[in-house]
């Protein structure tokens, strides 16, 4: 990533780059990643290509003013920390479903970011609603976010962990990651690399199985700590408090221009559901 790269990408974000990269930079930057950067699935179903490469996720997150999923946003957050000179490490996670069953392996990515004065960081701009910051890596206590109460916890030792079916071994170390008591996606500590995570990428964008083709997602937190969200056709918007408005667009010029205006994407079509499925999920 080169430095024009770097300053494209801190300008999306409406940031100015980091002195050091320090945890109070690593907040700074993770927050508004969460307030610009979408995060949609308008690929699945607009036809287009889920690439993982470094420079396909820059072109279309910084270029193209896209957003996309867990591992196109916590991929290309990557690399700006990366270059910004935090210490960055992908994890593997999988994600909690129904009755507590776990996804597949490789379902999502998040990541361990270490700054230089001395924390180390659990960074997920890619799960939909969850932190607003980033979450100390070494803390089992709660830890109070705008998003929610979090506890990252050892897992179980009989593969339930914190609420799972049992049915899955825990690897050395594994944890999972809690939000209002809550089993969100449980965390390998093992480090990976980008590439790992091709076949589930290409598993979710294509599957019928997966939840990413069964629906139309593309949210953001606002300003103000709340939430927008458009679901195909249904345009939700959740203030900090809790309160929710939600009404249905019946036009595509309506659809489009809450994209282009409230997103920031740009696009020719309105895109339509893949595979329509009741599957719902963070992401």
């Amino acid at each position: 990533m080169n430095s024009a790269q770097i300053d494209a990408y801190l300008r999306r974000l409406g940031v100015a780059r980091p002195a050091r990269p320090t945890a109070d930079a690593l907040r700074e930057l993770h927050l508004r990643h969460l307030r610009t950067v979408p995060f949609e699935n308008l690929s699945v179903h607009l036809g287009e290509e889920v690439a993982l490469a470094e420079e396909r996720l820059l072109e279309k997150v910084v270029g193209a003013g896209r957003g996309g999923f867990c591992y196109e946003l916590n991929g290309a957050f990557s690399v700006l920390l990366a270059a910004l000179g935090f210490g960055v490490t992908p994890l593997a996670g999988r994600v909690y479903g129904a009755e507590g069953r776990l996804g597949i392996p490789y379902d999502h990515l998040a990541l361990r970011v270490r700054t230089v004065d001395g924390g180390e960081w659990l960074a997920d701009v890619g799960f939909g609603a969850h932190s607003h910051y980033p979450l100390a890596f070494a803390e089992r206590g709660e830890q109070a976010d705008p998003g929610g109460t979090f506890r990252i916890t050892e897992a179980g030792p009989d593969g339930a962990g914190a609420g799972g079916s049992g049915e899955d071994r825990v690897g050395a170390g594994d944890l999972d990651v809690l939000r209002d008591g809550r089993p969100q996606y449980r965390l390998e500590v093992r480090p990976r690399v980008l590439g790992d995570f091709t076949a589930g990428a290409w598993w979710h964008s294509t599957s019928p199985s997966s939840h990413f083709t069964q629906s139309l997602v593309c949210s953001r937190i606002t300003a103000d700590g709340g939430r927008i969200t458009l679901s195909g056709r249904t345009l939700t918007e959740t203030a900090a408090d809790g309160t929710r408005h939600v009404r249905e667009l019946e036009r595509d010029d309506e659809v489009l221009g809450v994209y282009r205006e409230r997103f920031g994407i740009e696009l020719d079509r309105v895109p339509t559901v893949r595979n329509p499925g009741k599957a719902k999920r963070n992401g």
